[in-house]
């Protein structure tokens, strides 16, 4: 139950998730000043204010501890995926000029296989949520097929030296599938943020109960508010897919792009022109 509550949690809008939380707490807050009453407000002169001044230091002291610590996590695993992205980004262009170095039907088939991929990918990663299976399932297949089509042309690479680089930078592409595969999947455990959620509701009943008065009641909105701002800004960055870390696709986008804007045709010309250019012209008369 708790795993299916952590996948609803991801998957729900934040604005919904901000409102939901910042009444919880504005409610437990309300009960907790509620539950002081009036008549028991504390004096000063029996040491009642400067004992509750201790019990809100130490309270918000270890929220922004959890607050910390939950924050370092969801960064950590965002700076991963982002590496990740830059990667493969640059070993699918590598794949993609090393198949210009094969022969025909192969570099072709290398080559749109390599395009196909990469326009997949992006369109994964753009796609809000958890990802679609029929998507993830079609990146599967133009792994099984690019694989495929490696074997096939190392026939014809394999008794010279470029075979071992080629193999590999194909080989660097499908294994930064499965790094990115596995970055993804890699959340902050339900459980921190169930602690953490937890203790937030407690320290807005503590700042309800202490924080009286109009002064106190408007610093402890004020503190709900920023709670609340903070808990959505680490599940934003915990979603993989979200509108913040959709922007560093940038590379594999940009890469899409240089794909797109030559065709298939001109590269295996320019290959040809190459060789023809690197032959001498046999000496005339």
């Amino acid at each position: 139950m708790l795993q299916q509550a952590g996948d609803w949690f991801r998957t729900a809008p934040l604005i919904l998730l901000g409102g939901g939380l910042l009444l919880v707490l504005a409610l437990t807050a309300w009960a907790g000043y509620a539950l002081r009453g009036p008549a028991k407000h504390e004096t000063a002169a029996d040491g009642g204010d400067s004992y509750e001044g201790y019990l809100v230091s130490a309270v918000l002291g270890l929220l922004a501890l959890l607050l910390g610590f939950t924050f370092s996590l969801a960064v950590d695993r965002y700076e991963t995926r982002r590496k990740l992205v830059l990667e493969e980004a640059n070993a699918i262009g590598t794949a993609y000029l090393r198949a210009q170095l094969l022969e025909e039907p192969h570099r072709t088939r290398i080559g749109n296989l390599l395009v196909a991929y990469t326009a997949n990918r992006v369109a994964v990663a753009k796609t809000p949520g958890i990802q679609p299976p029929d998507l993830v399932a079609k990146n599967d297949r133009y792994l099984a097929d690019l694989w495929a089509a490696t074997s096939a042309a190392f026939d014809t690479i394999k008794g010279i030296d470029f075979s071992s680089s080629f193999i590999d930078s194909i080989n660097t592409v499908i294994d930064l599938n499965t790094a990115r595969k596995t970055a993804v999947g890699a959340h902050i455990p339900p459980q921190v943020f169930l602690v953490l959620f937890v203790y937030v509701v407690v320290t807005a009943g503590v700042l309800g109960y202490v924080l009286t008065g109009q002064k106190g009641r408007i610093s402890a909105a004020f503190l709900l508010l920023l709670l609340t701002l903070s808990m959505i800004l680490i599940v934003d960055i915990d979603r993989p897919n979200t509108s913040g870390a959709r922007g560093f696709q940038t590379p594999m986008e940009d890469l899409l792009t240089s794909f797109q804007s030559r065709t298939h045709s001109a590269l295996p010309a320019l290959h040809r022109g190459a060789k023809a250019a690197a032959i001498p012209a046999p000496p005339s008369g």
